[in-house]
């Protein structure tokens, strides 16, 4: 496991909401790429596990079309393949979370000018990987639930989970403590949590307008509003130089 030294607290975005979405922008920038690369693989993996399953995403379009507003008696999970496809994709998902947090590794050394190398964007499964998969379940159970509530809790949920990654990278810390943590210090500042997160993950989603395509492009930059925000409030970390 790679160690990660003290941080340069001078080094980030002032506290707010603005200044920690600029700083997205401006790192953002330095590692587009690598994030676009990591959709299109990420992409890839998917149209495999379709393929894989059985699952025809033309035949659940044709069912929508053909309930005509009337989902009641419509079932889902009888469709073929689809059972497979998502169970197949959740795991997936939980096994890709690694690389979420390679970017944001990769956001860190662009943001302290040192050179990027592709396999960075894979050091989550040499730092801390089990932690990552593990917060990246629970996280992702605690959103469906929240955002299956109207919609509304989620968003305000969001904001409390957005520190999680970084301190899984920076601080080799567990699941638990990451989630305490991330919890602990966006309830002390929710107000520019709050703000930080809805605006990142608008312009995350801000992609589909162009067909769905621009996605690949803009779900990245959410990662590097959490980067941005941990910079904001505990520093710049210093990282030690890991073997490429």
């Amino acid at each position: 496991m790679d160690a990660f030294q003290e941080f340069d607290q001078p080094q980030g975005p002032e506290r707010s909401t603005g200044a920690i979405i600029s700083h997205a922008f401006e790192t953002y920038k330095g590692v587009f790429l690598y994030g676009l690369a990591a959709m299109v693989l990420y992409l890839l993996i998917s149209l495999v596990i379709q393929s894989v399953s059985g699952f025809n995403a033309e035949t659940l379009s044709e069912e929508i079309r053909t309930a005509d507003g009337d989902f009641s008696m419509m079932s889902i999970w009888g469709i073929p393949g689809m059972g497979t496809y998502y169970g197949l994709s959740g795991l997936v998902g939980l096994l890709f979370s690694p690389v979420y947090v390679g970017l944001i590794y990769m956001a860190n050394k662009y943001n302290s000018r040192e050179t990027i190398h592709i396999n960075d964007l894979f050091i989550g499964y040499r730092q801390n990987t089990l932690n990552i998969i593990i917060y990246s379940l629970f996280s992702g159970i605690i959103m469906v639930i929240a955002f299956s509530l109207c919609f509304l809790p989620g968003v305000f949920v969001l904001p409390l989970l957005l520190l999680g990654y970084p301190v899984l990278l920076f601080e080799n810390a567990t699941f638990s403590e990451a989630l305490s943590k991330s919890f602990n210090i966006a309830k002390e500042n929710y107000g520019v949590f709050l703000g930080a997160s809805v605006l990142g993950w608008l312009i995350s989603a801000a992609g589909i307008i162009l067909c769905g395509i621009g996605l690949l492009a803009t779900i990245p930059f959410y990662l590097i509003v959490m980067y941005s925000t941990y910079c904001a409030f505990l520093g710049k970390p210093r990282i030690i130089a890991t073997p490429n």
